[in-house]
């Protein structure tokens, strides 16, 4: 299949005093589509690197190997520590998916199957917009997603994290997440899971980190309890790291996790 890589301009998704009373505009969207797409199922994806780092463009690898496989992908940049915190990032991942609903036809996209996706911090945000109904709404919205799918996802219960290590190994992560256990408790997904949301793929490496094993096992018990669509699939002998280097291989089981979720949907 013949694609072609289309770079959409920088977008700002938040102005000043619109969400939250923060501003984080610096978020713009990378767009990746086969040469002839139309209507095609669509996979907003947020990078990973502790909060802190990352670039859309280092991710040319998935959207091109997405595209191929007949997925429009979108690449999304948001801001970063330590000069924006994580309601910040939250409201401008909240805002991407947004813009995508409503932009998406232009790229070949179809708005009706919207998913959201990411790796490790980008994980812990797309569980975010997945499961915040309540982002959406102040900003007189819905939420157009249809599922998400969490590759190795950090932050998921990072409330429990952070009261246990914040003094210790979890301090390096208040920067971002603020001192404030109230803060902790509203970027951690697991406190707004609700029955009838949008069903999640979790994709977690056998060997990855214990903070985010932990994290996992405490969502979906939850989510269990809830009668939530979550799947988990563990890949064996699989770090945190090579979770999301797998997908420089077209027809890594990476692939064919996400394009199964994606086509059940």
């Amino acid at each position: 299949m013949r694609f072609q890589i289309r770079t959409a301009k920088q977008k700002h998704f938040l102005h000043a005093g619109e969400f939250r009373n923060e501003f984080a505009g610096k978020a713009a969207e990378y767009f990746f589509r086969p040469k002839k797409a139309k209507n095609l199922p669509v996979l907003i994806f947020y990078y990973g690197g502790s909060w802190k780092s990352g670039k859309k463009e280092l991710y040319s690898f998935l959207g091109n190997r997405l595209a191929r496989r007949g997925v429009v992908a979108v690449m999304v940049d948001y801001p970063l520590n330590p000069e924006f915190q994580v309601p910040s990032m939250e409201a401008a991942a909240t805002n991407a998916v947004i813009w995508t609903a409503e932009n998406i036809r232009e790229y070949g996209g179809n708005p009706d199957q919207l998913f959201v996706s990411g790796h490790s911090a980008g994980g812990h945000l797309a569980s975010l917009v997945a499961v915040k109904d309540s982002n959406f709404e102040q900003l007189g919205k819905e939420n157009p997603l249809k599922g998400a799918v969490l590759i190795d996802p950090a932050g998921l219960d990072m409330y429990s994290y952070l009261m246990e290590t914040s003094e210790g190994e979890g301090k390096k992560y208040t920067n971002a997440f603020t001192t404030d256990p109230e803060i902790w408790k509203q970027s951690s997904p697991i406190f707004f899971l609700e029955a009838g949301q949008i069903p999640m793929l979790i994709l977690e490496g056998e060997e990855t980190y214990p903070s985010i094993r932990a994290g996992r096992g405490r969502f979906t018990k939850v989510a269990e309890e809830k009668g939530l669509d979550v799947e988990v699939k563990i890949y064996p002998k699989k770090k945190h790291i090579p979770m999301i280097t797998q997908f420089l291989w077209t027809w890594s089981r990476g692939y064919e996790d996400v394009l199964e979720f994606l086509e059940k949907r």
